[in-house]
């Protein structure tokens, strides 16, 4: 039986043993479900795991904003709580085609205590029952009975001594909590580091990421703790036909893609006991809480929506198009990013600039036509965008120009068909063939997230990983000769980044943002208004570099990943000392920074560290640098080939700050780069223009 989800809203109860967080977290994404934190979404991953290629990791968090010492009462999974994850992975039904459901017991083991865990006992001691459904919810099977979730990690004392759990260490208790289901998947339910990394502050200070106002970037969810379950499971088991991905026609098979999302559900009726032992539920159970593409319902649904759009499964968005479709079709942010309406008032997003005349015929900026003037149009034949095929979804109406890259992106994957290939090779055309790069096209369901399980992944180790995901790779596809020399379908690496999937590691904060500014326009060949087509083979104009390289200031997760199963780091202990007040601080040194491959230059999102003026420059400029400590600093300008044209600094220098002159008279107008290394490690690449 598909799933049909009511509409109804729970009246949310807070539990007793739930303690509530004093602070704002993007994952309270609603105004009922930020009052209800034991059944929120925070997040979901869809991965092919990268140890294990055999494999799809899949990880749903829930319970946002758990701090490590929040004791007496510790977060933990609730009772009376259906926590499910769903997969659709035939585009002819509609409807879940997989469903993995979590239930949680809690005991008591000594209620003579106010400790959590004391003399070997824990408070409460909680287990999970995993079934599983394989006719989209008409029958489910238990796979796991009784799985143990690690305690809370407390503290030394709690956890090691031989007054507490008495473990060798936290890790051994993560070890014992790993379970293999009578099904063959491999299971993880427990607290964990939060891996979503974002600045909370400034995104939601009206959009001021990277922050104007001196103050340094911080991770909000930095030192803070989730609730997360975890699969990993064997493709062939999520593959429609029960193939194993080695019968995959190409790496961009469409009949490996699969939709994921994950929500909760609760009893529509809920009543506190007189007695104070919780409470007594009745009634059908309710949806209260959904995620699939993440910051959807915190950054796309206006406030108005939120608690409605977390009541629908992602097979009614289609059917909500009137309530739901102009907020991507036209959305809020785009405002932000366009100087015809609001992009004064949010200097931080000054990058980020939409096209308003891409080709000198379409623009794609709120209340624009976008593509919609080709609709019916011969040139659309052959394409996505033809009535014959899928113009009646991707061009719905005029005054909508979003349609055509946002709303597919969210709400039915892309199909690997022009124009949503690679402007390489199209001549200048983007409605011609191109270069493949994303085949995750299912177009029966709304928000979830989409991944063609066919993609090899990115060995997260590689120095071609890159946390800006399908992005990196649509950039490598555009400019690096290993990839743009033809049309075929060919691996680039981080084609299995977001959105097609999610990784761990992926910046889909930056991502998203990216996107709302119009760089998978420019990506199928819509390039950004300052590209004058015929005035250089190159269309990497200022614009799209500004966009490539905007940062939010927060780029990495807060503490290294773990590199096999269930990638997610352990939890924050209540005794850890938490370095709040330095941004991008971890518990290690192994994080990953995001990078753009330009031309043969890797172009690191900007420390603190250089600045260059003026660009555009005639003549002379400046470089002003900083240094903390004795360091070797050389600094290069190299044009877009990559060649290094001059040395413009080589020496070694003190911690302080430096400014130096140079000399751009004798050079060609064009794009050039200045690389900025130091220790020998590139710190910083700057793009100049040469008026």
């Amino acid at each position: 039986m598909k799933r049909k989800i009511s509409t109804a809203i729970l009246l949310m109860v807070m539990l007793v043993n739930t303690t509530a967080p004093a602070f704002a977290s993007s994952h309270r994404e609603a105004p009922l479900i930020a009052n209800d934190p034991l059944a929120d979404n925070t997040d979901v991953y869809a991965f092919r795991s990268p140890d294990d290629p055999n494999y799809v990791t899949i990880i749903a968090n829930y319970v946002p904003g758990q701090l490590p010492q929040g004791g007496p009462n510790y977060y933990q999974f609730g009772e009376n709580i259906r926590y499910e994850i769903h997969i659709d992975n035939n585009i002819a039904t509609k409807g879940d085609d997989i469903i993995y459901r979590f239930t949680f017991n809690k005991t008591n083991e000594d209620p003579s205590t106010f400790f959590n865990i004391r003399l070997g006992k824990q408070n409460l001691k909680t287990t999970y029952k995993l079934e599983r459904s394989m006719d989209g919810g008409m029958s489910f099977q238990t796979v796991v009975e009784k799985g143990k979730v690690p305690p809370p990690n407390i503290g030394a004392r709690s956890n090691l001594s031989s007054v507490g759990l008495g473990a060798s260490d936290y890790t051994q208790e993560v070890v014992n909590a790993l379970a293999t289901a009578t099904t063959g998947e491999k299971v993880f339910c427990g607290p964990a580091d939060d891996p979503f990394f974002v600045d909370l502050g400034g995104i939601f200070d009206l959009g001021d990421a990277p922050r104007t106002n001196g103050m340094p970037p911080t991770d909000g969810l930095r030192c803070l703790n989730v609730s997360t379950i975890a699969l990993k499971i064997d493709i062939s088991t999520l593959q429609k036909d029960k193939k194993p991905v080695s019968q995959a026609t190409s790496i961009l098979d469409p009949n490996f893609v699969i939709g994921v999302w994950a929500n909760a559900s609760r009893q529509k009726i809920s009543i506190l006991r007189e007695d104070g032992k919780g409470t007594t539920n009745s009634g059908p159970w309710v949806q209260v809480s959904r995620l699939g593409m993440p910051l959807t319902n915190e950054a796309v649904i206006p406030i108005g929506y939120k608690d409605y759009w977390n009541s629908l499964s992602p097979y009614e968005d289609l059917s909500k198009l009137s309530t739901f479709g102009k907020f991507f079709y036209n959305p809020e942010l785009a405002l932000y990013m366009d100087d015809t309406y609001f992009g004064g008032a949010v200097p931080a997003l000054k990058p980020l600039r939409i096209q308003r005349n891409s080709l000198g015929g379409f623009g794609f900026g709120n209340n624009q036509n976008g593509l919609f003037g080709l609709k019916g149009n011969a040139a659309l034949n052959g394409t996505a965008l033809a009535e014959s095929a899928f113009g009646g979804l991707l061009l719905p109406a005029a005054n909508s120009p979003r349609s055509v890259d946002l709303w597919p992106i969210f709400h039915t994957g892309v199909p690997n068909l022009a124009p949503y290939q690679l402007a390489t090779g199209k001549a200048g055309n983007p409605l011609a063939k191109g270069k493949p790069f994303i085949s995750n096209f299912l177009p029966n369901g709304g928000d979830m997230l989409r991944l063609n399980m066919a993609v090899p992944p990115t060995p997260r180790t590689s120095s071609e990983f890159s946390s800006l995901g399908l992005i990196q790779a649509a950039v490598l596809g555009l400019t690096d000769p290993a990839y743009n020399s033809n049309t075929s379908i060919q691996y680039i690496p981080n084609m299995d980044g977001f959105p097609n999937g999610r990784r761990l590691e992926d910046d889909v904060t930056r991502i998203e943002l990216q996107a709302v500014g119009g760089v998978v326009l420019a990506a199928i060949g819509l390039w950004y208004d300052d590209y004058i087509p015929g005035s250089s083979p190159s269309p990497v104009t200022p614009n799209l570099v500004k966009v490539l390289t905007y940062t939010t200031g927060v780029e990495a997760n807060d503490v290294a990943l773990k590199q096999f199963f269930p990638y997610v780091q352990e939890p924050f202990a209540g005794t850890y000392i938490c370095p709040c007040n330095t941004p991008n601080n971890a518990r290690s040194n192994n994080t990953i920074r995001s990078t753009v491959n330009m031309g043969g230059l890797t172009m690191s999102a900007p420390e603190v560290f250089a600045k260059v003026s003026p660009n555009p420059f005639i003549g002379n400029g400046t470089i002003t640098y900083r240094v903390d400590n004795t360091s070797r600093v050389s600094i290069s300008l190299v044009n877009a080939e990559g060649q290094q044209v001059k040395m413009l600094v080589d020496k070694n220098v003190k911690p302080g700050t430096y400014t130096e002159k140079w000399d751009g008279h004798g050079l060609t107008k064009g794009i050039y780069f200045i690389k900025v290394t130091k220790d020998g490690e590139v710190k910083q690449t700057i793009k100049v223009v040469k008026g």
